[in-house]
């Protein structure tokens, strides 16, 4: 199928990791309204409360490889072999470099890199064989440029965009495709306590969900929600260093990130996300 070609969403299999709530809650619903058959999987969801019509649910830790493993087994036993796999799973540590604990740091690097490296290459050793196939990482727009207080989550989303690209060239002609999305501050619980910004616009979960399901159904790798954050990146790009840095400081957006370090808004977040 040409991937200029408009594709109907009717009948495929879509996995999605980190589906019990934000955007990939949105995204599932946005992808079943399509005729898509989908099955989630995360930590906070109860497989036994599954009900007809609603996407199939699956317990699944991302960092658990053997298990992520099963869980693309355990979707494809029961809807058929995956077609789509949204790689969403991901976590936020909001903290000054210097004080960002060893765990924090090993957690983000499971959770958002490891897992998406994971997912992504058995994937492509499903799809392959069968020539057709579509991946989807969700990134951030933190994976283009860097903000004070999430150096670590930065530097990770950062990785799964040169993933994300290196495999867009490695895999053309396979008949798979990458798609990178790139949401700026999105209102989820990841972004509890962070200030809207009129430079660093937020969105909704089902903004960022359209923006997949658009994706999905007609391939193109990069992604960024709002789509004036590609225009920013862009600007700030070819603009020298020194010109761009002294916008961001007097724009206040350099530290629009760090400000949320301390908001107690967050604190039922990080008692979730944080590991042992």
């Amino acid at each position: 199928m040409s991937v200029r070609s408009r594709r109907d969403l009717r009948g495929r299999v879509v996995a999605i990791t980190g589906g019990a709530r934000g955007i990939g809650a949105a995204t599932a619903r946005a992808l079943t309204a399509a005729g898509a058959r989908v099955a989630i999987g995360d930590l906070d969801l109860d497989p036994a409360e599954q009900s007809a019509g609603e996407p199939l649910r699956l317990r699944l830790d991302v960092i658990d490889h053997p298990g992520f493993t099963t869980f693309l087994d355990q979707v494809e036993n029961a809807l058929g072999p995956i077609d789509v796999l949204v790689n969403n799973a991901g976590i936020m540590t909001v903290v000054e470099f210097d004080q960002e604990p060893p765990g924090s740091i090993r957690r983000q690097l499971e959770v958002n890199l490891h897992a998406v490296i994971h997912g992504t290459q058995q994937a492509v050793r499903r799809m392959t064989p069968r020539g057709h196939g579509h991946i989807v990482n969700v990134a951030s727009a933190a994976g283009k440029m860097g903000f004070a207080g999430v150096a670590t989550y930065s530097a990770t989303k950062h990785a799964v965009v040169g993933l994300s690209e290196a495999l867009h060239y490695e895999l053309a002609g396979s008949g798979i495709d990458i798609s990178c999305v790139l949401p700026a501050i999105v209102r989820t619980e990841l972004a509890a306590g962070l200030d809207d910004h009129w430079l660093i616009r937020s969105s909704t979960p089902e903004q960022v969900a359209a923006a997949i399901v658009a994706a999905v159904r007609k391939p193109r790798f990069e992604i960024m929600v709002p789509r004036g954050m590609g225009a920013l990146n862009r600007v700030t790009r070819l603009l020298p260093r020194a010109v761009t840095d002294r916008a961001m400081r007097a724009l206040h957006a350099d530290t629009i990130m760090l400000a949320a370090a301390n908001s107690p808004d967050r604190a039922a977040y990080i008692a979730r996300t944080t590991g042992p």
